[in-house]
C-alpha cells in the first residue's frame, strides 16, 4: 500500500507539473528607464558639455589673453632698451666740451660776459 500512496503522489506531481502552463519568457532588451530618469539623464549629459565646453572656451582665452600680456611685455623691455640707449646718446653728445667744439667749428667765440648759468 506505501507503494502505491508514494506512485499516486509521484503521479499527482507529475500532473501539477503539466498543469501548470509555461511561460514564455521574454527577451530582456536592456534597463527600462522612466521618463524622469531619462530627463535626468539628458540635463546631466547638456550640463557636463556646457560646462566642458565653457571650460576650453576660458582655458581658450586665457591663453591668447597670456599671449599678449607676454608679447607686451617683450615689446616694452625693448622699448626701455632703447630709451637708455638714447638717454646714453644725449649724455654723450651734451658734454661741455662736445658742445665748446661744435662751437668753435661753427666760427663761434666763447665770451664769458654773456654765459648765463642754467641749472636743472
Amino acid at each position: 500500500m506505501a507503494a502505491v500512496r508514494i506512485q499516486q503522489k509521484v503521479q499527482q506531481r507529475e500532473q501539477h507539473v503539466q498543469r501548470e502552463p509555461k511561460k514564455k519568457k521574454k527577451a530582456q532588451r536592456g534597463i527600462r528607464w522612466t521618463f524622469g530618469e531619462k530627463m535626468v539623464f539628458v540635463s546631466f549629459l547638456a550640463f557636463a558639455l556646457y560646462s566642458s565646453v565653457t571650460i576650453i572656451s576660458n582655458q581658450f582665452t586665457i591663453y591668447h589673453v597670456n599671449k599678449e600680456v607676454q608679447q607686451l611685455q617683450a615689446d616694452i623691455q625693448e622699448q626701455q632698451k632703447q630709451n637708455r640707449d638714447l638717454y646714453a646718446q644725449v649724455q654723450e653728445l651734451s658734454t661741455y666740451e662736445r658742445i665748446l667744439a661744435k662751437a668753435k667749428e661753427l666760427g663761434l667765440t666763447l665770451n664769458e660776459n654773456n654765459v648765463k648759468v642754467v641749472q636743472d
